[in-house]
């Protein structure tokens, strides 16, 4: 079982095997540097930090529009209010009776 392990081979070649598999553990990437690790770290929370002001952004874009949005459906409404309130009078100052030819139910298509 050791010799599948590999245990039996760094105890025959001594340092050497140690020195040769630490250099191509390096060569091929899977050691590096302390400085290389803080650098790589270092590029992920600058890249972090820009998302989640990214984030941020995007949030009070959001609300802002929504703010807008919900001030703009409020004055529609005022704006229907009154312009139905100004047809009534106007109809009323017109003498309009209910059923003539601008009537909804008398001026609308045959079905």
């Amino acid at each position: 079982m050791n010799e599948l392990s590999g245990v039996t081979i760094l105890m025959q070649g001594g340092a050497w095997t140690i020195v040769t598999l630490v250099v191509l553990l390096i060569l091929r990437g899977n050691l590096v540097s302390r400085a290389v690790l803080e650098d790589v770290r270092k590029d992920r929370d600058a890249r972090v930090a820009e998302i989640l002001a990214e984030r941020d952004t995007w949030r009070a874009a959001h609300r802002e529009s929504e703010a807008a949005r919900l001030e703009a459906q409020g004055q529609v409404g005022e704006l229907l209010e009154l312009s139905r309130t100004a047809d009534r009078v106007l109809r009323a100052i017109r003498g309009e009776v209910p059923g003539d030819a601008m009537d909804q139910s008398v001026a609308a298509p045959p079905s």
